[in-house]
């Protein structure tokens, strides 16, 4: 096990129980949705009433999976009975992703035992929202832009005003042993930064030292990019101030990804405070049009995409070889976007993803377009053969 800089012991006799969280599947969701009624709530929150009784009516996976045998007698747990639950909860398949090593500032150290990846719910990250986080590929045994995503990962620390537990130097190198002992060479790496744990009150003031967490997880197959609808977002927008910030502050986001599969496409598209295109609910949009320029909504009101900016720069290939006219960033209105000959997500976890229709309306020939597999192409060759700058290789 490799060595680390000291960290805040866990408190002494600290438990720490996550509850598995249930879910029902969409038609489920759906068939909750058009039987909950909620007079007087705008839409997004009808969905959300709706969310809580899909919630109540899939309480009975939760029971069995054995987080409680018998409603009327909830047993109190030694410690070790509590890890031998969390080892059945692992062993169920409740999980979906595969997690390979995770590293704790709270431990001091690296885990490969799934069970043992927990936090401690006293952390101001869990109940307040007091953290950020950002996300890094691995590819073929490589941190694709690992320094790109720190230095945004550092910035939205500043501005959440968490003070850092390490310095980026010994960050870095944590992040980078922490893939390194999952042996994990396709994949994530997703690392916070908390203010800690230490109460349940509103100010971080009682955390006596801010917490540094980070996860591998294992992805063997990419996406293939195949067409994809969305639709305007009815869920308000972050302010500018919150949306530039890469906070664990959420919820927003996964309503609006949660409201476009309920409407049958992938995800949702929001528009900023003037109605101009924004960005998806946790990627960026690009246009290409009829003049065949590559158009993208500027980065000042949103989150700045490590991956649509590599993209913007790779694109400038395609301009060199006269498939693209030129390369812009600026506002673009909902009729500009819906009238583009292509249309595309741009992100880390998919990478770049055409959208073929728009609400009603379809976004050129209604087809993948050829400047979207283009730039997915240019990417993914930039993951697996890309400069230094961009792909740091882990000593396994």
């Amino acid at each position: 096990m490799a060595h680390f800089p000291a960290s805040p012991p866990a408190a002494a006799g600290h438990r720490v129980s996550p509850s598995p969280r249930s879910s029902l599947p969409l038609a489920q969701r759906k068939a909750a949705s058009s039987s909950t009624g909620v007079a007087g709530l705008p839409s997004w929150s009808r969905r959300g009433a709706a969310a809580v009784a899909g919630a109540a009516a899939g309480s009975n996976r939760a029971a069995a999976a054995g987080t409680i045998i018998n409603p009327n007698h909830v047993p109190v747990l030694s410690f070790s009975e509590v890890a031998e639950r969390l080892d059945t909860f692992q062993a169920s398949g409740a999980r979906n992703q595969k997690y390979m090593a995770m590293y704790s500032s709270i431990f001091g150290g690296i885990t490969t035992n799934p069970s043992a990846m927990v936090i401690p719910i006293d952390d101001h990250m869990v109940h307040r929202g007091h953290g950020v986080f950002d996300t890094t590929a691995i590819m073929d045994g490589h941190l694709y832009e690992l320094e790109q995503h720190l230095d945004r990962f550092l910035r939205s620390a500043v501005m959440a005003k968490i003070p850092l537990p390490f310095d980026r130097p010994t960050i870095r190198s944590i992040l980078i042993q922490t893939v390194s002992a999952s042996k994990c060479t396709q994949g994530s790496l997703r690392y916070w930064l908390s203010v800690g744990p230490g109460d349940f009150q509103l100010s971080s003031s009682g955390c006596a030292n801010s917490a540094l967490y980070a996860i591998v997880i294992e992805s063997p197959s990419l996406q293939v990019p195949a067409g994809c609808k969305v639709v305007t977002s009815s869920i308000p927008i972050k302010s500018p101030q919150f949306a530039v910030m890469k906070s664990v502050n959420y919820l927003p986001n996964a309503l609006t990804k949660v409201e476009g599969e309920e409407n049958g496409a992938f995800t949702g598209i929001w528009l900023d405070d003037e109605g101009f295109v924004a960005e998806g609910s946790n990627m960026n949009v690009g246009f290409v049009t009829k003049s065949k320029e590559l158009l993208m909504p500027c980065f000042d009101k949103i989150l700045s995409g490590c991956t649509a900016k590599r993209v913007l720069a790779l694109a400038g290939q395609l301009v060199v070889d006269g498939r693209l006219s030129g390369i812009t960033s600026r506002n673009v209105s909902v009729q500009e976007g819906k009238a583009a000959d292509e249309m595309m997500l741009i992100g880390s976890g998919i990478l770049v993803k055409p959208v073929v229709q728009w609400d009603d309306q379809m976004i050129g020939s209604g087809k993948e377009g050829p400047i979207a597999q283009a730039l997915y192409d240019l990417i993914l060759e930039d993951m697996r053969s890309g400069p230094p700058s961009v792909r740091i290789p882990i000593p396994y």
